[in-house]
């Protein structure tokens, strides 16, 4: 065991499910056990599709920019905006949705790794037992 830094220009894995361009930057494909962290670019209008975690709360930071965070689950929106932390709890349906003029910029991911989610992006890597 020891640290390991990574580029989010080369030591990533493309995920377009969540948009045009997101980056899995750490996840089980980098050796992470419990952890994801993505860097996710969302240009003006641009949002992810709609989706939930069975598993794992999402915890997503913005960087950048401004929108609007939809809890389909709970028929609820809230607005969204640099510097805002979101906390998804597991289960609940949602998407992120870019709506300044500017790209919205944000880091974070589902925590234990939706694995479910990695497949559908490419990322065939059996959970642990």
């Amino acid at each position: 065991m020891a640290i390991h830094v990574f580029d989010i220009e080369k030591d990533v894995v493309m995920t377009p499910i969540i948009s045009k361009d997101a980056r899995l930057v750490i996840g089980p494909h980098s050796g992470a056990s419990t952890a994801t962290f993505n860097h996710v670019v969302l240009e003006p209008g641009e949002q992810n599709q709609p989706h939930s975690h069975p598993k794992s709360e999402d915890t997503i930071f913005i960087l950048e920019g401004e929108g609007i965070a939809v809890d389909y689950t709970n028929g609820k929106e809230f607005p969204i905006q640099a510097g805002c932390a979101v906390h998804i709890p597991v289960g609940i349906k949602h998407t992120i949705i870019s709506t300044g003029k500017e790209k919205m910029v944000s880091v974070g991911g589902p925590c234990p790794p939706d694995y479910n989610l990695l497949k559908a992006c490419g990322i065939d890597i059996t959970p642990p037992k």
